[in-house]
């Protein structure tokens, strides 16, 4: 991450703070052509800490704005830093690495959140929450504020889903307005650099165990007079995008495990013979597409272990107990035993198949009996083999790594 502080470093304004004072809190704002709006939070700021004697600074993170904007947030008090690399979530994560407080209030600066009313944020972090959101919803939402396709169905859906895929406490995933532990974040090693990041700083903060709060907060419409640089669908599926792939449960493994069940079930109840439901007969047709859900749901099982086995050994999730536990009891050999066996029934029900060819001196077949013997073996064949692979992959991703020192 560049952040450029040269001769940027100190606000041409007045600070709440003199300098070598120490800073409790940074209030943050990421900024890219805000001219109309940016001195008028900065001021608005200010004017918090000055009220609530609070050891202070404001801070605006300009992410390349050709407007005014840098100037007028300089004359409005703020110290202001330039970071190059574009995106939302750059701009956060150089002011983070940049502000000089214990605690950090980010807030964007198009004048839609109350810089004025920033006690709540104050108080929980002081009380020892590591990360507080703000919630528009429980807050206040000003006509016009919000679209209504993000207020009825973007963010409920979105936010939704955060909480049934990380049991998190938070209603309003993207609420721009929230406060931080400088320490406590900047441990979670945030990475992305789009919108996104608003979801990355909760779900990494929920799964490293930090402690989240929610506090009311308003939204009012911004003062801008273009349009703003959230984009709906592309940036929805950023969102969902992030969460998914930080859930490899809710991605691989509860559907995984679905298509599996739901195959072996249709499979047994097509095995000994067709099923006709009304005028509809099911035959092995339908029994050779349940042998593809088991063979699929088993694939996505696999993914979801591969994936949270690499995303812990690569620091990007936290080890996980159970999966632990697990690996405690089944080893590489327990795989390669269930492998075999798996393949032994497919290669007996194939052997069996070929001797009943066989009594018809290798002629034509009934493929109403036949097949019911064939798919099978070729599920269990097809099964035991990627149990015996995947068993070897996975003891190689679970080997310890050693760590060498850079040169």
């Amino acid at each position: 991450m560049k952040t450029d502080l040269h001769d940027r470093d100190q606000a041409d304004g007045p600070s709440p703070c003199e300098a070598g004072e120490q800073v409790e809190f940074t209030i943050l704002m990421p900024c890219l052509n805000e001219e109309e709006t940016v001195a008028n939070c900065v001021r608005e700021a200010m004017a918090f800490l000055e009220r609530e004697e609070v050891r202070g600074e404001v801070v605006v993170a300009d992410n390349g704005s050709h407007d005014d904007s840098q100037r007028r947030a300089r004359e409005a008090g703020a110290r202001v830093i330039v970071v190059p690399d574009r995106g939302y979530g750059s701009a956060l994560m150089g002011g983070i690495a940049a502000a000089r407080g214990t605690f950090v209030i980010l807030g964007d600066a198009d004048r839609s959140y109350d810089f004025s009313n920033l006690g709540p944020f104050v108080d929980r972090l002081r009380a020892g929450c590591d990360l507080v959101v703000g919630n528009r919803f429980r807050g206040g939402i000003a006509p016009g504020a919000m679209p209504w396709l993000h207020r009825y169905v973007g963010n409920p859906i979105l936010s939704g889903l955060g909480r049934l895929f990380f049991q998190i406490p938070v209603h309003d995933f993207h609420c721009g307005l929230r406060g931080l532990r400088k320490a406590a974040v900047e441990r979670l090693d945030l990475r992305t650099t789009g919108m996104e990041f608003a979801s990355e700083m909760i779900v990494k903060a929920s799964l490293a165990g930090l402690r989240i709060e929610e506090v009311p907060t308003t939204l009012s419409p911004d003062g801008r007079d273009r349009p703003p640089h959230l984009r709906t669908w592309r940036d929805g599926w950023r969102h969902l995008r992030f969460m998914l792939l930080y859930s490899p449960r809710w991605l691989f493994l509860i559907p995984g495990l679905a298509l599996m069940f739901v195959g072996l079930g249709l499979g047994a109840w097509l095995l000994p013979g067709p099923r006709k439901i009304g005028d509809v007969t099911f035959d092995i047709h339908t029994l050779l597409y349940a042998a593809l859900a088991v063979l699929i749901g088993f694939q996505a099982v696999l993914f979801a272990v591969f994936t949270r086995i690499f995303a812990v050994t690569e620091g990007l999730m936290p080890a996980n107990a159970a999966l632990e536990r697990l690996f405690r009891i089944v080893r590489l050999e327990t795989g390669l035993i269930v492998g075999v066996v798996l393949v032994v029934v497919g290669l007996a029900g194939s052997i069996h198949a070929v001797v009943t060819w066989e009594g018809t001196s290798f002629g034509p077949l009934d493929p109403g009996r036949t097949f019911r013997t064939i798919i099978p073996s070729f599920l269990s064949l097809a099964l035991g083999c990627q149990t015996i692979l995947s068993s070897f992959f996975l003891s190689v991703l679970g080997l310890g790594r050693r760590r060498f020192p850079s040169p």
